[in-house]
């Protein structure tokens, strides 16, 4: 499903155009500091709610759950890109971690798509076919089909792992993140239609014949059913930010992906048309990275009680800490009555 490191940094076709490391290290240093942050914060805050309400399990908790974990060990490989473009382009921790770094954002990416794919699936038979989805929809076969995306997206976006670290003789410095030669495109090409039909376009229709089987079986719902929104409204605000995730961070990364492989095979092209097809493969690459970000919306709009799981661990929290107080007091009351006594003799 991928290739060697194509969009993270861009060098160009040509001496005579002006680089653009200025805007690429500015830019990835900071939207991938701010996608740290974001998604440090927001997945770390829901995968606590998650496992400490772990008893209250469902299918979709095991998905979210999942989701989590790949965005968590996403961000967590972002300070080494941070560092890499604030030090202007120069690697310094080492072959093995470039290639985890570049390794991991692209398996998070792929597996965000499969693990919406399956979410929306899930949401689907439990409103059109409810009957039948308490039999065909378990946790079992949930973490099953959960070991089974991360095996292949681990295993299909291994191209990854390939490219490292390599030293780059003009600038004197140990690079990491940067593309392919231009011998190379060729090749790249038919490796991005592939990954570009796998990896998005076939998990995206799923995703769009499901919304559409909801909506309208929730239109067609007659008013009694209506009134029992849990379940439609759940899955309505799940269309609509998954959609939001698609338009946003990945639909603009592969349209942009395929149109770049497309004009580094071309020898027409011209200075500014170079300029801006390289700064468009910085903004797109991390809109693909801030998916991690949106994540944590999925699950407090539209996870299976979430926000019911959230209070409820505020609430074990609050009893788990009158119940320390309670067993403090009576200490409290003694010493309290023994300082009486010695004052008493």
């Amino acid at each position: 499903m991928g290739h060697p490191n194509l969009t993270d940094s861009v060098e160009s076709n040509s001496t005579d155009c002006p680089s653009i490391d200025d805007f690429r290290n500015q830019v990835y240093s900071t939207s991938y500091s701010l996608i740290t942050v974001l998604g440090l914060v927001g997945n770390g805050f829901a995968l606590v709610v998650l496992i400490r309400t772990y008893r209250q399990g469902s299918p979709f908790h095991v998905y979210m759950l999942n989701l989590a974990v790949s965005d968590l060990l996403c961000v967590m490989t972002l300070p080494l890109r941070v560092h890499y473009y604030v030090a202007k382009g120069r690697w310094d921790h080492g072959d093995f971690l470039c290639r985890i770094s570049s390794y991991a954002l692209y398996v998070n990416l792929y597996c965000s798509i499969y693990f919406m794919a399956v979410m929306s699936v899930t949401r689907f038979l439990a409103i059109v076919y409810p009957v039948q989805n308490l039999r065909l929809v378990t946790e079992n076969r949930a973490r099953l089909v959960c070991v089974a995306v991360w095996v292949f997206i681990c295993l299909s976006s291994s191209p990854f792992l390939m490219s490292g670290q390599h030293f780059d003789s003009v600038t004197n410095k140990t690079k990491c993140f940067e593309p392919p030669r231009r011998q190379g495109v060729r090749k790249l090409v038919m490796l991005n239609y592939l990954s570009l039909v796998i990896g998005f376009v076939m998990p995206f229709l799923v995703i769009l014949v499901c919304y559409a089987g909801i909506v309208r079986t929730l239109l067609s719902r007659t008013s009694a059913a209506r009134r029992q929104r849990g379940t439609g409204t759940r899955a309505i605000r799940m269309i609509v930010i998954v959609l939001l995730t698609f338009l946003i961070s990945f639909m603009p990364y592969h349209v942009q992906r395929t149109i770049h492989l497309n004009f580094l095979s071309r020898g027409d092209t011209t200075c500014s048309e170079k300029i801006a097809m390289q700064k468009s493969v910085v903004v797109t690459l991390c809109l693909a990275a801030a998916n991690s970000c949106f994540d944590p919306l999925l699950y407090f709009f539209s996870g299976e009680g979430f926000r019911s799981r959230l209070s409820s661990l505020r609430q074990s929290m609050k009893n788990s800490t009158l119940r320390r107080i309670g067993r403090v007091k009576p200490a409290t009351g003694s010493e309290s009555g023994e300082n009486h006594q010695l004052k008493a003799t």
